[in-house]
């Protein structure tokens, strides 16, 4: 049903009428809108299956941007590569949650992103993933081995902005790996932000007292704090 409400929106786009996609009169069609038509079913498809084991949210944003979904499936791939690099050398620190490396990996690929499609999109695609977290922690799911809080993602949304702002900086030319190192930078002229812990892992609170998560079960907001250095 999404797909073809999808696929209504950018025929109207297209065509500036409004039709029902299930009652499509193929023969009452000129050719031109047949094989546009067959163009964005494959690449509705295609969207689909890029953010397949995705959230409700980011399917709903390709669904309305899949060339935009297409696209990024290509960038992610390479993000991807260069990612498990930086996670490997410990050059940041362990935290894929709350830590540097979830900033890094927060800025590095929406810098990538929106070197390569609108910001404004990537900024939506980011709000979307930001909802699923949401609909993840109501359905008690964990994201990279812990359940999503508010201030997870006010930190995931503050460090998308910073790799959009990165974007829009730098040359479209600009390589994957050359983002990679002035996300690198940005983390250690502390322009990024991450959670505040302790030597051995533990979340502080401003304050500097240790969390303790047991009071803190099934709630959204934990006092948790977020720091750049």
């Amino acid at each position: 049903m999404n797909v073809l409400l999808g696929i209504n929106y950018w025929m109207k786009k297209l065509f500036r009428g409004s039709f029902d996609v299930s009652s499509f009169e193929l023969h009452k069609m000129y050719n031109i809108k047949i094989v546009c038509s067959s163009l964005l079913i494959i690449v509705f498809l295609s969207s689909c299956s890029t953010l397949k084991s995705y959230g409700k949210y980011e399917k709903r944003w390709a669904y309305v941007h899949p060339f935009a979904a297409v696209k990024l499936k290509r960038v992610k791939g390479k993000c991807d590569v260069i990612y498990k690099v930086v996670k490997d050398s410990n050059s940041l620190d362990k935290y894929e949650n709350g830590g540097k490396l979830d900033a890094f990996r927060h800025m590095f690929y929406m810098a990538s992103f929106a070197n390569k499609i609108s910001p404004e999109k990537v900024r939506k695609l980011g709000i979307a993933h930001e909802k699923d977290n949401y609909l993840a922690f109501l359905k008690n799911k964990d994201e990279e081995g812990e359940t999503a809080d508010s201030l997870s993602c006010e930190m995931d949304l503050l460090n998308n902005e910073v790799g959009i702002d990165l974007a829009k900086s730098i040359k479209k030319n600009f390589s994957i790996d050359q983002i990679k190192d002035l996300c690198l930078e940005k983390i250690n002229a502390e322009q990024a932000y991450f959670m505040k812990r302790n030597s051995v892992g533990n979340y502080l609170t401003c304050e500097g007292t240790i969390i303790n998560f047991n009071l803190y079960i099934k709630k959204w907001n934990v006092p948790k704090c977020l720091v750049r250095k």
